[in-house]
C-alpha cells in the first residue's frame, strides 16, 4: 500500500490542498458538501490521497477516497471517477464518469484496522481502473465476480469474495457545476451469492433483500449455501 499516505486536510500545509485552491475544485467541494450533510460534525474525516497522479505515470487513477465514521461502519467514498476540478470533458450533462464509489465496511476488532481501510481503498483503485482502462461503467444492480475464493479482507479469510452495486443509501446524486454525479455503493458478497447470481438463481436486488443491510461485514455467513 505504498501508493497511499494518509493525508490531513490542512490547506495551508498540505500541497494537494494548496493546488486545489489555486484550481477551482466546485466538483470535489459538490461531494464533500453531500456527504457533510450526512455527517455535518465531520469537518476532517480519515483521507488517503494519490502520491503520484494517473495522468503523472501513477498507478492510482482516483485522487483521493475519504472515509467518514457511522455508528458502527466506516463510510467510504472515493473521488476522481466524475470531474472534481475544471470541466473536460463535452457531455455538460454528466461529469466525467458520472459516477464514485461508496463503501461501508463493519467496524471491528480488527489485528491492524489502518491496514484494512487502506485495504478497501486498493480495492477501490482497482475497481476504479477498469473505468480508466477499458470505459467500463458501473451503475446500481450489478455485481462483481472473479471467481476469487479468498476473502477481500487483508487477510483472505473472509467469507466475502466480491461484490453487489446499489445506489448509495445515504446520499443521493448530485448536481454539479461540472454536471451529474451518481454514488454507486458496493456491498461485499460471498463466493456462493455470487455463483447464484451468475447462474441467474436470484436478481441482485432480491440477494440485497434478503442481505437486511448495506454495511459489509467481513465475517457473515453466506446466505445462499
Amino acid at each position: 500500500m505504498g501508493l497511499f499516505d494518509k493525508l490531513k486536510k490542512d490547506r495551508q500545509s498540505n500541497k494537494q490542498e494548496i493546488t486545489r485552491q489555486e484550481i477551482r475544485a466546485d466538483g470535489w467541494d459538490a461531494i464533500t458538501e453531500a456527504f457533510e450533510k450526512v455527517y455535518p460534525t465531520q469537518k476532517d474525516p480519515k483521507h488517503y490521497g494519490t502520491l503520484i497522479s494517473w495522468r503523472l505515470g501513477g498507478d492510482s487513477p482516483l485522487q483521493g477516497i475519504s472515509i467518514y465514521e457511522g455508528e458502527d461502519y466506516w463510510h467510504f467514498v472515493t473521488y476522481g471517477l466524475s470531474e472534481l476540478y475544471e470541466k473536460e470533458s463535452e457531455n455538460k450533462e454528466i461529469s466525467g464518469y458520472g459516477m464514485e464509489f461508496t463503501f461501508k465496511l463493519k467496524k471491528d476488532h480488527y489485528e491492524d484496522e489502518e491496514a484494512e481501510l487502506k485495504g478497501i481503498c486498493n480495492i477501490l483503485q482497482t475497481i476504479a481502473k477498469l473505468t480508466f482502462v477499458n470505459g467500463e461503467i458501473f451503475r446500481p444492480y450489478e455485481y462483481i465476480y472473479t471467481g476469487q475464493t479468498q476473502g477481500i479482507d487483508i487477510k483472505m479469510l473472509s467469507n466475502i469474495t466480491g461484490f453487489i452495486t446499489i445506489p448509495d443509501t445515504d446520499v443521493a446524486p448530485i448536481s454539479t457545476p461540472n454536471g451529474y454525479v451518481e454514488f454507486v455503493e458496493f456491498i461485499g458478497a460471498t463466493n456462493n451469492e455470487l455463483i447464484a447470481l451468475k447462474n441467474q438463481e436470484l436478481t441482485v436486488k432480491e440477494l440485497y433483500e434478503k442481505m437486511g443491510t448495506d454495511v459489509t461485514n467481513y465475517h457473515r455467513d453466506s446466505l445462499i449455501k
